[in-house]
């Protein structure tokens, strides 16, 4: 027990600056939430008629991603990807400035007229993809690939 508290002082008494000295990632204390590894992604619209995003997501292993689902309210929408979010650690997803920290993530609904934000970071590189269930149009589904 005294050799793990001797590691923890001599981790705090090394400071924030330690891990870049040492050759390490430089994220800072958040690693991986670091404001340094976050991105910003297009929006996607839920709207009836109206493609989900003008292009597909290229990602990277790693970084930590933010997105908004914009739902018109036109007509009761889903978005469905599975495989996509079990590729992905989904820290929260925010609606209404309500925070929710989901264990996993199949799909989610627009009733009504809305907003969502979530984040996540990029993990399992492969091809994914996010759709509208039951459509089959090339604009009612966003391709993404994680590398």
């Amino acid at each position: 027990m005294r050799a793990f508290g001797a590691a923890i002082a001599l981790s705090l008494a090394a400071g924030p600056m330690a891990a870049q000295e040492s050759g390490g990632t430089g994220f800072g204390l958040a690693g991986v939430l670091s404001a340094s590894n976050k991105e910003d992604l297009p929006p996607i619209t839920l709207s009836s008629g109206t493609p989900l995003a003008e292009e597909g997501w290229t990602l990277k292993s790693g970084t930590y991603y933010e997105f908004e689902i914009e739902g018109d309210g036109s007509q009761e929408l889903a978005l469905v990807g599975p495989e996509f979010f079990r590729a992905v650690w989904v820290d929260e997803i925010v609606v209404n400035g309500l925070e929710i920290r989901p264990l996993g993530l199949d799909s989610v609904e627009f009733d009504e007229a809305g907003v969502m934000e979530i984040g996540f970071v990029a993990i399992k590189p492969g091809r994914y993809y996010m759709k509208i269930p039951g459509s089959t149009g090339e604009s009612q589904r966003i391709d993404i690939t994680i590398e």
